[in-house]
């Protein structure tokens, strides 16, 4: 279940507003918004405002889709399992095309995630769909959930933070990777559960506003 934190970031990213934006909608103060951000939940019918407006901004991106696309499949994103450094050897057209129910932006790619180190949210055979060519500076990643290549070959889906002589990769259940210098940042769009690749339908788009970089 998505967290009202979590839909406050949804709507913050797919919107542009600051938090300040919807303190003004909901009739609160801007340090009340940031306390929701913290974690600390909202009364009721605060609660369903907020509940309302990520609705309306679901049912409003849906409505503006075009019919879906296909994505190339390049290969795995370690979390917590093992990942071979297999990535150059895959052809730019992927192993095989994965179809996703909804429009893509141009030149995006696809990987399955191994492992369970990043559950609830990365679940093992989920497909993470991301940019092909990274289009921010490392810098911009800090805090954020990526697809990354080592700089020895590996890739996984981590959280990336600033680290001492390199950048550290954070996982919810497992220990941290650190000091590791990466040759590629890959911006996460959208996250497709396993058992809904296949028959996801439309409303799925919720994972685009989630995750969208």
């Amino acid at each position: 279940m998505i967290t009202i934190e979590e839909k406050l970031r949804a709507i913050l990213k797919s919107t542009g507003w600051r938090q300040q934006h919807i303190a003004e909608k909901l009739n609160v103060t801007q340090a009340t918004v940031s306390r929701w951000f913290s974690g600390s939940e909202p009364e009721g019918h605060r609660r369903d405002a907020i509940n309302q407006m990520y609705d309306d901004l679901v049912n409003h991106e849906v409505r503006h889709l075009p019919e879906g696309t296909s994505v190339p499949l390049m290969g795995y994103l370690g979390a917590g399992a093992e990942v071979e450094p297999e990535y150059e050897q895959v052809p730019h057209e992927g192993l095989e095309q994965i179809e996703i129910p909804f429009h893509l932006p141009d030149d995006m790619i696809a990987f399955k995630v191994r492992g369970d180190s990043m559950l609830p949210v990365f679940k093992h055979d989920s497909v993470i769909v991301v940019y092909r060519d990274q289009k921010k500076p490392l810098e911009a990643f800090y805090g954020e959930e990526a697809a990354v290549r080592t700089q020895d070959g590996r890739r996984f889906i981590k959280t990336i933070m600033r680290g001492q002589l390199g950048v550290n990769l954070l996982s919810w259940n497992a220990a941290p990777i650190e000091d590791v210098v990466l040759d590629w940042v890959g911006e996460i769009f959208a996250v497709l559960p396993p058992s809904s690749i296949r028959k996801m339908s439309r409303h799925g788009i919720q994972g685009q506003l989630r995750f969208r970089g």
